[in-house]
């Protein structure tokens, strides 16, 4: 078993924590289940961000923010490490948000970065 970490290397508001927990139980997961984190290569600014609910992955560090489990693989703590995932839900604006300070450049799209 891996150790469950509560140094989390990133932060999320309590918003987005809030519509995390509602995804989880609206999609009816499972406890195997945890918030994956990460990054990819691609977007038009060279990163994208990964997001979504997954099983545990060889390589996945396992942290624990405010009872919600998040897997991230070790090496994308590069890329991620101070990062804070805010969710909005007004008349301007609706969904995830990534305030990422690694980043040097991002896209319009605020889902593509590059470091």
């Amino acid at each position: 078993m891996t150790e469950v970490k509560t140094d989390c290397p990133i932060s999320l508001t309590e918003e987005a924590l809030t519509e995390f927990r509602r995804i989880f139980v609206e999609k009816n997961l499972d406890h195997q289940q945890g918030l994956r984190i990460g990054v990819k290569g691609g977007g038009c600014a060279g990163f994208s961000y990964m997001l979504g609910f997954d099983t545990l992955k060889e390589g996945d560090e396992i942290y624990e923010a405010a009872g919600l489990k998040i897997y991230m693989n070790k090496a994308h703590t590069l890329y991620l490490a101070g990062m804070e995932i805010a969710y909005e839900n007004g008349l301007n604006a609706r969904g995830f948000s990534f305030n990422n300070p690694n980043a040097d450049k991002t896209c319009g799209c605020g889902t593509s970065f590059s470091a």
